[in-house]
């Protein structure tokens, strides 16, 4: 066999593969054995007779066919292996000449990876950020604690800081009086002095009894989280249902026990200490491993092939989608609460997606220099371990008994394992 290969763009390749008569005898072989299967031979069982025999008794024209088509499959994907091409959409074959078992020439196309061109990935000059759990930081998970366990008293008295309110609550836009997607709700508790509602919100609320109603305008932050509200002013209607005094809890040896398997304060604080260590370790392993891929990436080349930036753009769109679905909103709703239109989406999608095609892309390559795969047994353990997690979802059993979702998953692990080796790469 002989081939050449043309990048004729940076993803698309066209194949020229030419192969002989000792090529085309192993592609008939294969076919007779495929073919045989369908015929019944005098005196041998099922499958059994020797392929010179068989042959005899096969329709000509159909091994022929069978032999043609053996050849494409064998002599592309040997090529294919050859030439580390690494191919994403279904190739387009054509025949410029065939002549049964003697010779054949046939060219193809195909959209395929583009040549990658990896950064360094060794050595990377990225720093690690320190894990280190401060006093303050136990002291405010105490404090959370300690108001979960206060005591919550109902007063006939006006509020004041420092108080819970259960309210009712309304929104509306100032301007057009239209209704503000989530800003309502009913018997919500608010602490007063929490700062958990947009700046001046509970303000209003200071000095009101149970069963006051009050209304009050009042403007988004300008760099309120959610874009299309930013600087709106807005109007709420507010029903006070109750007023709670809130009495915390002495910081003892008592309260430890009532938080838990704590003998007193000291192991209270240990534990906190030693979970948020864990919490923090992984934030800033996460943090590190990210700032190397990122580092890679940025340094690595790669033309990305538009079918799989297409791809990746609808499941990015799938994904908008359902959850605009979720919150109950229409598409141009929901591109508003992202401070988007559909011009800005459609880059937003492109940009994302490119990112994430790259991003895939560079670590595979990396995967496999550092020959990294993921064997059976740590495929089946982490399908094993999802079946559980979901023991009381028939369809997300059903989901993950899929051959495509089983590939997906495989891919997963190996990218997680590339990523460690990286980590390991660059110890820091």
């Amino acid at each position: 066999m002989r081939n050449h290969i043309e990048y004729i763009e940076p993803t698309k390749v066209k194949i020229t593969v030419k192969a002989d008569e000792k090529d085309l005898a192993i592609a008939k072989q294969s076919a007779i054995i495929s073919l045989a299967s369908s015929i019944k031979v005098p005196g041998f069982r099922q499958n059994k007779a020797p392929a010179s025999i068989s042959e005899k008794y096969l329709d000509s024209h159909r091994l022929d066919e069978e032999t043609l088509q053996a050849a494409l499959n064998d002599l592309y994907q040997k090529t294919l292996t050859n030439s580390k091409i690494r191919p994403v959409t279904q190739p387009q074959i054509e025949v410029k000449h065939y002549l049964p078992y003697e010779s054949l020439e046939f060219e193809v196309l195909v959209e395929a990876v583009g040549k990658i061109k990896l950064g360094p990935y060794r050595g990377l000059k990225v720093q690690r950020d320190k894990s280190v759990v401060m006093d303050i930081e136990v002291n405010v998970t105490l404090e959370r604690i300690q108001k979960q366990l206060a005591k919550r008293s109902p007063v006939k008295r006006a509020s004041n800081t420092g108080d819970e309110v259960i309210i009712d609550f309304d929104g509306i836009y100032a301007d057009s009086r239209k209704s503000i997607d989530g800003a309502s709700g009913k018997d919500y508790a608010l602490e007063l002095g929490s700062q958990s509602f947009i700046p001046g919100f509970e303000t209003e609320l200071i000095g009101a009894k149970a069963g006051e109603k009050r209304k009050f305008k009042i403007n988004f932050p300008k760099n309120y989280q959610v874009a299309f509200l930013r600087g709106k002013l807005a109007e709420f209607k507010i029903t006070v249902k109750q007023v709670n005094e809130i009495t915390l809890p002495k910081l003892d040896d008592a309260f430890a026990k009532k938080a838990g398997p704590f003998k007193n304060l000291d192991e209270l604080r240990a534990d906190i200490k030693r979970e948020l260590t864990s919490a923090k370790a992984d934030e800033t392993a996460a943090k590190y491993q990210n700032a190397l891929v990122d580092a890679v990436v940025s340094s690595s080349e790669v033309n990305v092939p538009k079918s799989l930036l297409e791809d990746e753009i609808k499941r990015i769109e799938l994904d908008f989608r359902q959850n605009a679905a979720y919150r109950g909103l229409t598409w141009s709703e929901y591109l508003a609460t992202e401070g988007l239109n559909e011009d800005s989406y459609k880059k937003l999608a492109n940009k994302q997606a490119a990112a994430r095609i790259k991003t895939g892309l560079i670590l595979g390559e990396i995967a496999t220099i550092e020959n990294i795969q993921t064997n059976k047994s740590e495929l089946e353990d982490r399908v094993n371990s999802l079946k559980q997690r979901y023991a009381s979802d028939k369809a997300m059993q059903d989901e993950l008994s899929k051959p495509e979702n089983i590939a997906d998953l495989r891919s997963r692990i190996t990218l997680e394992k590339t990523i460690q080796r990286l980590e390991q790469l660059n110890p820091n």
